[in-house]
């Protein structure tokens, strides 16, 4: 004590006694004014302790000194107001470094005016406990070898309770130093990794078990949030990884890494973890069948969307019509190709049918109940081609928002129609060709190979021939499309069909334009007979619907130039080449039955099943059945 503090305390003024004793305290002690959140002083101690100076803790609010404390604070506070003393551990204030410090709170109230302040004692809860130790050390030295004894007992059932809890745990737990050696592992670590203790205990446990990812990877050891746990003080909960057993094989984890503290050092970490190595396969699986599921109901679909389209753009399929020998011919390759899976080239002018008989050649085929996918080539943009056919991924180009399929996969199964093949880039060909060959496929932006079984039909109106020679098409994607080629023959070859088409055309713009019936005179069908038909069977079928539309009083009228045609020609037309558009109820009746006999002689007698007269007419069987009873028809065999 200097000599100026004697001479305070022997002039005897209480205000400097109490200053001296506040000073002097032996614990860090605080003065905090509770009614306006106010440090009003800190002795030397106390600002040691808290890390602050003493002009800091004079300008701080007590609840800024307890982050998140306010509750406790404010409890601690009224209960030393009401009870004049009271102490806690529920309170931990921030150093200035900014870890929490574990302390006992001692207060006393102190009268100020109308209000009380609180006079706060700050103990060290680690220094108390090291008080605690040195007093059983000093009644050791004091009692003898019995008190020392006991507490060695005390120690020792605590150790073996902190066993007891360790090896009972069913998740795996080890710890590990500030340098990341391994200082224990418990028994449910052990048979998970297959390693003893002392095997890894003294080992770098990041090297022993964590060293590499699922994928092959090293792990480096800076990376590991294990590690990283006792190096920042945050604790570190991760389920994407992979521990490594003794045998070299690895297994999913779900791990916690809690950081450990000694008076606000890091000394090292506690690692929990599990074995989620069922967990994750079924969340594989599950995605796995969610994927299939999302990839199946994206084809049905892409698949229901197409087809929703085709029958917009409905082609007015109902068989092929006309009696000439071209007509013949083609039914004959048709019936002959479609009981295979060969290529099929269609070639002919525009409008002759060829989109009809590739239409027919996959009704006739095995593939039937799969769709029939046509891909008009002329009308797809270069850019797009590869997109159109083989599909993309997500982002693969600006604009593709999502996977799509493309036709080739949409036709998995089934067929796939290649209309104007001759428009296909060249540089696409190849990759085309690729498909055909080898019946694999990549989606645009996608290195997974699928594969895919499509029948291929391609038509085109030009010479690929030609196209050949000019550079313009493959020679070995043509030979490998020309396996079995057909012949559309254009309608100024086959003028005896004329007369069929044209009856079978008007009787469908009759139904579509919903107008009353109308009949083809003979004068009419001579005088379409005379045209050329350039355009076809299209044109034909354009010209019909436009006479029906502009028809008076019965009569169609044609807008075509008047060309003759040889004499011959329309004398070798047999006069029932024209059909009769109005049937008497006798007439339709005699029409009916002649159809199901003959369907049944071509079907020898067979009614069911794909090759039975029931499919040959495009009738349920029941149906056809209820028929021959109403015509009295008997089943021939």
């Amino acid at each position: 004590m200097s000599h100026r503090n004697i001479v305070v305390l022997e002039q005897g003024d209480p205000a400097s006694v109490l200053g001296l004793a506040f000073e002097c305290a032996a614990d860090p002690t605080l003065v905090i004014d509770p009614s306006c959140d106010r440090i009003i002083d800190a002795n030397a101690h106390a600002a040691e302790l808290l890390g602050y100076s003493r002009e800091a803790l004079r300008e701080m609010r007590a609840s800024a000194l307890h982050p998140g404390q306010l509750p406790a604070l404010v409890v601690f506070s009224e209960a030393t107001t009401t009870k004049g003393r009271y102490w806690t551990h529920a309170l931990s204030p921030r150093h200035a470094e900014g870890h929490l410090l574990k302390l006992e709170y001692s207060a006393a109230a102190i009268p100020v005016g109308g209000a009380s302040w609180l006079l706060v004692t700050l103990q060290d809860i680690h220094e108390r406990q090291r008080r605690l130790i040195d007093r059983e050390a000093d009644l050791f030295m004091r009692e003898g070898v019995e008190e020392w004894q006991r507490a060695e007992r005390f120690f020792q059932d605590i150790e073996r309770e902190n066993r007891l809890i360790l090896s009972a745990a069913g998740e795996g737990i080890y710890g590990v130093n500030a340098e990341g050696i391994t200082t224990f592992v418990n028994p449910a670590a052990e048979r998970m990794l297959g390693y003893a203790a002392r095997e890894l205990v003294g080992r770098n446990m990041h090297d022993a078990v964590h060293h590499t990812h699922s994928d092959g990877r090293h792990y480096a050891n800076h990376d590991c949030p294990i590690y990283a746990a006792f190096r920042d003080g945050a604790i570190r909960q991760v389920d994407t990884e992979v521990f490594w057993r003794k045998d070299g094989t690895p297994f999913h984890v779900e791990y916690t890494s809690t950081p450990i503290r000694e008076r606000g050092k890091l000394l090292g970490a506690v690692i929990v973890f599990r074995d989620i190595t069922l967990r994750r396969e079924s969340e594989e699986k599950l995605r796995t069948a969610l994927a299939e599921v999302d990839r199946l109901r994206e084809r049905l679909e892409q698949e229901n969307a197409y087809l929703q389209e085709e029958i917009r753009s409905e082609t007015g399929y109902r068989g092929l019509i006309g009696k000439s020998a071209a007509i013949a011919k083609t039914a004959s390759q048709i019936e002959l190709v479609a009981q295979t899976d060969a290529t099929v080239l269609i070639t002919g002018e525009s409008g002759t049918g060829k989109s009809l008989v590739a239409h027919a050649i996959h009704e006739a085929s095995r593939r039937a109940g799969r769709p029939l996918i046509r891909v008009n080539c002329a009308a797809i943009p270069r850019e797009l081609f590869e997109s159109e056919f083989f599909g993309h991924a997500k982002g693969a180009f600006t604009g593709a928002i999502r996977d799509r399929v493309g036709r080739f996969e949409l036709a998995d199964g089934g067929t796939i129609f290649l209309d104007e093949v001759g428009e296909i880039p060249l540089e696409l060909q190849g990759k085309l060709l690729r498909v055909l060959q080898e019946k694999q496929l990549e989606r645009v932006g996608e290195e997974r190979t699928r594969s895919t079984d499509v029948r291929i039909i391609a038509a085109t109106n030009r010479s690929l021939k030609e196209d050949v020679k000019a550079g313009r098409f493959r020679e070995d994607l043509y030979y490998r499309l020309d396996v079995f080629p057909i012949s559309c023959v254009p309608l100024r070859e086959r003028p005896e069909d004329i007369p069929l088409l044209a009856q079978h055309a008007l009787e469908g713009a009759i139904r579509k334009l919903n107008i009353p019936p109308v009949r083809l005179s003979r004068g009419d069908i001579e005088r379409l007979m005379r045209y050329d038909w350039p355009g076809n069977v299209r044109e034909l079928e354009n010209a019909i619907e436009r006479a029906a539309i502009l028809a008076t009083q019965g009569q169609l009228r044609f807008d075509l130039p008047d060309i003759g045609a040889p004499a011959d020609t329309l004398r070798s037309l047999a006069p029932d080449t024209v059909p009769p558009v109005i049937l008497t109820d006798d007439e339709r009746r005699t029409r009916d039955r002649r159809s199901i006999e003959a369907a049944l002689f071509a079907c020898k007698g067979r009614i069911f099943g794909e090759n039975g007269a029931a499919r040959l007419l495009g009738v349920p069987p029941t149906t056809l059945i209820s028929r021959m009873k109403k015509h009295g028809i008997a089943r021939q065999r």
